[in-house]
């Protein structure tokens, strides 16, 4: 069951579109917490709100940070949205979003493909910026889009990696799809987020990834991960490339996430029903002969195809472009094979983006 308390709201501490960080009163002194402004609207010092404890009560990966659930300063908001598509449905926090396909035009409305479109589908949101910087590097010229699913954060506004790589041009535009929201363009399906990437944005290729706390259980098919096989059917269903971004660590204490994570396995093999590409970083010595061993007994090599790709130190174009990359806990250097699997689906998108 959640868990709400009230508090005062004691000093701000960021702010751009769509969120708030502040530190709210509590009764034992200043404490994080977040505001998605698209829901609540702002909150200024000095204002008395409820606030959702939850997540720091668990000790959740993702928490940290409590969740402003109302503002007390006020007695009523509101803020018209773009259309009649709502988010969060039949929660106390449902919004109008509204969506794309609510203003496409007949022409684009009776679309059903995507024209050979390479897109990259990754589960971890750690990955995003690799296969970002890789596809950039190579490719300046072409355009990325990044479709977030709601497998995880709901809000776009949470994910400081989108608004870092946004604002330095490593990615073109952003869609939400399902119940995410706060992208640039809102869709009702990753189907329709792919058509418009690469129909209103004008995409050359794309990158599906759930934003930030992914889910897992410990269990063989309790991982929200477990949606990038849909994803890759729906690439193929739509005429697309589709492009498997491999879940690699040689840091993760977990037996299951060492190697190639069972994450990985069981998806490709029970989850997704298409023939996908999978990029394998040619890392060398007893990790790549691991790598290949993991792909070959979980039946990977015969389900799918296998395409050897050069890593391009990620680690250092990480540094290049400024970006302080972790992933559960770990630094890109601590655990580089990882962001490596994930730049190399970024150099085969870019290698196969048509202009």
């Amino acid at each position: 069951m959640p868990s709400f308390r009230t508090g005062e709201v004691v000093r701000l501490l960021q702010e751009r579109a769509g969120l708030q960080r502040v530190e709210v009163d509590l009764g034992s002194g200043p404490e994080r917490a977040y505001v998605l402004t698209q829901l609540t609207g702002t909150v200024a010092e000095g204002d008395e709100v409820v606030v959702n404890t939850t997540a720091v009560e668990l000790g959740l990966g993702t928490g940290g940070w409590h969740v402003v659930h109302w503002n007390l300063a006020r007695s009523a908001w509101s803020e018209k949205g773009p259309g009649h598509i709502i988010k969060a449905r039949y929660t106390s926090l449902q919004t109008d979003v509204g969506s794309a396909e609510e203003h496409l035009d007949p022409e684009l409305a009776a679309l059903d493909s995507i024209d050979g479109m390479p897109v990259v589908a990754a589960a971890l949101h750690s990955q995003l910026p690799a296969v970002a910087v890789a596809f950039k590097d190579l490719r300046p010229d072409a355009r990325l889009a990044y479709v977030m699913t709601d497998g995880a954060a709901l809000p776009l506004a949470l994910s400081d990696l989108a608004a870092t790589l946004c604002d330095r041009g490593l990615i073109d535009a952003t869609v939400t799809c399902g119940h995410a929201f706060g992208g640039d363009f809102e869709a009702v399906s990753v189907y329709s987020a792919l058509a418009v990437a690469r129909h209103v944005i004008n995409a050359d290729a794309a990158v599906v990834v759930m934003g930030p706390g992914i889910v897992g259980t410990g269990t063989r098919l309790g991982f929200s991960g477990i949606e990038v096989g849909p994803v890759l059917d729906a690439v193929t269903g739509l005429g697309g490339d589709p492009i498997a971004c491999l879940r690699i660590s040689f840091a993760d204490r977990r037996p299951r996430h060492q190697g190639v994570s069972h994450h990985t396995l069981t998806t490709l093999r029970v989850a997704c029903r298409s023939r996908a590409t999978i990029p394998v970083p040619t890392v060398g010595g007893d990790r790549e002969v691991r790598i290949r061993t993991d792909l070959e007994e979980g039946g990977l090599s015969e389900r799918h195809d296998l395409v050897d790709v050069e890593p391009v130190d990620i680690v250092a174009r990480f540094a290049a472009h400024d970006l302080r990359i972790t992933s559960m806990g770990r630094s890109a250097a601590d655990d580089p094979v990882l962001f490596e699997a994930a730049a190399s689906a970024g150099v085969l998108a870019a290698r196969r983006a048509r202009l």
